[in-house]
């Protein structure tokens, strides 16, 4: 192998085992694909195999143990002898994607069993861009889950054959940086490409204050991120990831004073809990659970806030390095007890000097206020507290009263942090006791 700078290189093979000659952008395995940012690569070879070998982008991820390989190219065998588990077409072309197993051979953490994912282009090519990052985004969605990755190079294998390339171009750009390759190598199995590449994860703003209406949607991806491992995904959905404590998506919001519901929608990366705490004004509010891949809504309801801008935040504090949050979007709605009115009846009891008030279920309120008034008089009074008991219908009797005409609303009340919020009145109702 000779190196020609600029990421450019010639190699040659005849009767030997097995050889990787590569150069390419390497990796600390820290981080997955999506927090690095889009990754491709842009090349031409002078490709000339005689017997078995391939021409493609090559490398390995940890925490899964994965050997991928995207082929553009190959000699006189079209890798990998397997059965294809779907297809992807990106760059002008349609690739097959492939998983098979080794098991018990050399790979970067020695002789040991993995698994390796495949996109074979379905026709040769020697010259062109490999968009990367859409074939990592490919394999996840068909459950072929990546790790954190060690190395991303444009590679040259020769197996139990002959042959000989010459590389005339190999950029690597990852996020908005454009790497000319790197120090390759060459062997059995043992060469990787190692420029130190940068990590450019993506991240948004939220772009300054954002009023807030009931139902405002703000999608993950495009908050603020903050922290040593936050950065955008493509999967499960188009969002924000969170892989270590103190992670944290945030957007600045004007909110009005009372209380309101956050809604976030999420997914943890497997079976674990994750667990995405709801920080405003530097006070945690509460905590969203995710347990499954699956995009699932959760809702802290009633959180109280002052009113004006503050800085939303959805932090990760506990993940123990054994899972990562998954973000999709945060909606922040009025909450229920400011924004349903409660209904009410009235009805005469059978001695007809008392009026029964009833309150539908409402499972938003820890209760009601009943007030009254006397037809002639200005104001209504407040005549009872009515505690709720769980989300069954409550009631009170309103007795000896005098003839007349009587007009009765109720108000749902909760409590949080001590501090009673009462809602909107509900309709009056009108009765007459003859």
């Amino acid at each position: 192998m000779t190196m020609n700078g600029d990421g450019k290189f010639e190699c040659y093979w005849k009767d030997i085992g097995n050889a990787l000659f590569r150069e390419g952008v390497k990796f600390d395995c820290t981080k997955k694909y999506q927090q690095i940012g889009n990754i491709t690569v842009e090349y031409g070879v002078d490709y000339h195999p005689d017997g078995n070998s391939y021409m493609c982008v090559y490398g390995w991820t940890r925490d899964p143990l994965v050997e991928y390989y995207i082929v553009d190219s190959w000699g006189s065998w079209r890798p990998p002898g397997a059965t294809a588990k779907g297809t992807i077409e990106v760059d002008g072309g349609t690739y097959e994607i492939y998983e098979t197993t080794r098991v018990d051979q050399p790979s970067i953490d020695g002789n040991t069993t993995f698994e390796q994912y495949w996109s074979v282009r379905t026709s040769k090519r020697t010259s062109g861009t490999i968009s990367v990052t859409e074939h990592f985004k490919a394999w996840e969605k068909l459950g072929m889950q990546m790790g954190n990755l060690y190395e991303a190079c444009l590679t040259i294998e020769g197996y139990q054959s002959n042959g000989s390339a010459e590389v005339y171009l190999n950029k690597v750009t990852v996020g908005d940086t454009g790497k000319n390759g790197g120090n390759g190598g060459n062997g059995n199995n043992g060469g990787s490409g190692n420029n130190g590449g940068s990590n450019n994860g993506g991240s948004g703003s939220n772009g300054g204050t954002n009023t807030v209406t009931s139902g405002t949607k703000f999608e993950c991806e495009s908050m603020t991120l903050s922290g040593p491992y936050a950065g955008n995904t493509w999967s499960p959905f188009s969002g924000a990831a969170l892989y270590a404590n103190d992670d944290t998506a945030s957007v600045t919001v004007n909110l009005s004073k009372g209380l309101h519901d956050f809604t976030l929608r999420g997914a943890s990366d497997g079976s674990n809990k994750a667990k995405v705490d709801l920080v405003i004004g530097n006070e945690t509010k509460g905590t969203f659970t995710f347990s499954g891949t699956s995009a699932t809504d959760k809702t802290i309801k009633n959180v109280a806030v002052a009113s004006g801008s503050q800085t939303v935040k959805l932090v990760v504090t506990a993940d123990d390095g054994t899972w990562d949050a998954f973000l999709d979007s945060l909606t922040i709605s009025d909450s229920a007890i400011t924004a349903k009115k409660p209904k009410c009846s009235a009805k005469l009891t059978s001695g007809k000097t008392g009026v029964k008030i009833t309150t539908a279920k409402a499972d938003y309120a820890d209760g009601f206020y009943i007030y009254m008034k006397k037809s002639g008089e200005k104001k209504y009074h407040k005549v009872k507290k009515i505690t709720k008991n769980g989300t069954a219908k409550r009631s009170y009797t309103v007795k000896n009263l005098e003839p007349g005409t009587y007009y009765f609303k109720i108000k749902a009340y909760t409590k949080v942090n001590g501090k009673t919020y009462t809602g909107k009145y509900s309709k009056t109702v009108t009765v007459v006791v003859p």
